[in-house]
């Protein structure tokens, strides 16, 4: 009876996590360490205990964002997504506000409430509840990405190339974000080739500066990273679908890893930018049970 009585409530947590899990996007904030590694490197930071409290935080605060994000949006979301936790009935809007907002003290306690990971709290608040959706959306998305580079260097300059290269690749996932329920206009995905393209070439350019072209991985990186994101946009601009730009936006999420691993190679770190690109099957493969999107 007893193992039954804990079968049962395995079943049940087990239950919980998912939906849990489904609002945060859980896997997806496998994307965020290299972001700050990025930074890191870039800096000269060693790794240690500072840095893994500013990864955390972002993860939260990654978390604090889906959450909040579901909850500004569940009124479009009963239209256009109505399997997401809240129009499904999984978790209601009281409560996703109030995780959202948990999380975001949560962040802020790990970090101290220091500059970056401040600035990043107020930019995912403002995107999800102002600027979502305005003209200024995917520049604000593309901050709170900035931010998290920053974070990772102690806020020094050095990583500034790094921060304004992940923030271009997240203003155009987050533009073509937009039509994932109808469909892109052609304009906009080569717009998103181009820039693509653009932005997978800046590591081998720091690569080149920083090391006289001697960064190892540096190109292989900034390949799998073009290759990946470049693809699905290109089938996308094929057939406008909203399915498959649906794709092309879920590969711009999974791309951030061969991106950071790019950038981190760059700085002169290869073991570290080979661990962050390791991380890229899992991340995809957890992908396909819960949407980044």
């Amino acid at each position: 009876m007893s193992t039954a009585r804990g079968a049962v409530r395995a079943e049940r947590a087990a239950a919980e996590l998912r939906r849990w899990g489904r609002l945060v996007r859980a896997p997806a904030a496998l994307t965020v360490p290299g972001d700050l590694l990025a930074g890191a490197a870039l800096a000269g930071r060693p790794p240690g205990r500072p840095l893994i409290r500013a990864t955390a935080g972002s993860i939260a605060l990654y978390w604090a964002g889906m959450a909040l994000n579901d909850f500004a949006d569940r009124d479009i979301d009963a239209r256009e997504r109505p399997t997401r936790p809240i129009p499904a009935g999984e978790v209601t809007p009281r409560q996703a506000f109030c995780l959202a907002a948990a999380l975001t003290a949560s962040g802020l306690a790990l970090t101290r409430g220091r500059t970056p990971a401040g600035l990043l709290a107020a930019t995912v608040w403002a995107y999800d509840l102002v600027a979502k959706g305005t003209a200024i959306g995917p520049a604000t998305m593309a901050a709170a990405r900035a931010l998290n580079v920053l974070a990772g260097a102690g806020g020094r300059p050095e990583a500034l190339p790094a921060a304004l290269t992940v923030a271009a690749h997240t203003a155009v996932v987050t533009r073509l974000s937009r039509f994932e329920t109808t469909g892109a206009p052609p304009a906009v995905l080569c717009e998103s080739l181009v820039v693509t393209g653009a932005v997978a070439a800046v590591p081998v350019l720091l690569a080149t500066r920083r090391a006289g072209g001697k960064g190892r991985f540096v190109t292989p990186a900034a390949l799998a990273y073009f290759l990946w994101c470049a693809r699905p946009q290109l089938t996308a601009l094929r057939d406008p679908a909203a399915p498959r730009v649906r794709t092309a936006v879920a590969a711009g999420i999974h791309g951030l890893l061969p991106l950071q691993a790019a950038l981190i190679a760059a700085a002169g770190s290869p073991g570290t930018a080979l661990t962050v690109i390791a991380g890229h099957p899992l991340v995809v493969r957890l992908g396909r049970k819960v949407s980044p999107t």
